[in-house]
């Protein structure tokens, strides 16, 4: 199973603070759309993630709220035929919610930053620090702390839940 370091804040600055990744980063950027179909599942979260080209990647994951950098455990199976295994996850597990996002990727080392701007939701930044086999988490939780400073991201910006998550809880206040 793939594990990272997480973190996920709102964002304070948008702009400024995708100019510091920008300069932190290798180069490589990529401007993605994914719309996120949450399933429901015993344990865990369960996703069924489409990009815009109609490729699109199963996710399963484990990761405890927390508004500290916090391991993640992961699988991800690539889907290139999406509609038709969210046709068959949703006959047989239901949907739990829909997740509609705009993301641009930063590649710092070992780090993905994300900087989203999720639909009905607001402008975020995800810390994504991939740890190697054997590698352990406190090496993720120092880079991800590292990044934070050099991000502008204060403890206070920092959010426990996954979107999937506050956008239930926003949906509830409207009912």
């Amino acid at each position: 199973m793939a594990r990272n370091i997480e973190i996920k804040a709102k964002a304070q600055d948008f702009q400024k603070q995708m100019l510091i990744a920008e300069s932190l980063g290798d180069g490589k950027v990529q401007h993605l759309f994914q719309e996120d179909t949450f399933f429901y599942v015993p344990s865990g979260r369960l996703k069924l993630r489409e990009f815009g080209d109609g490729k699109g990647e199963l996710i399963q994951y484990e990761r405890g709220d927390s508004l500290e950098p916090a391991e993640c455990r992961y699988l991800l199976y690539p889907a290139d035929k999406p509609t038709i295994l969210k046709d068959a996850l949703t006959k047989a597990l239901g949907i739990r919610a829909v997740v509609r996002k705009r993301r641009i990727v930063y590649f710092a080392g070992q780090t993905r930053i994300h900087f989203d701007e999720v639909e009905d939701l607001g402008k975020f930044i995800e810390l994504e620090v991939v740890l190697n086999q054997g590698e352990k988490a406190e090496l993720g939780v120092a880079i991800a702390e590292d990044l934070m400073k050099k991000l502008g991201i204060d403890n206070q910006d920092l959010i426990e839940p996954a979107y999937v998550d506050l956008l239930e809880k926003r949906r509830e206040q409207w009912s």
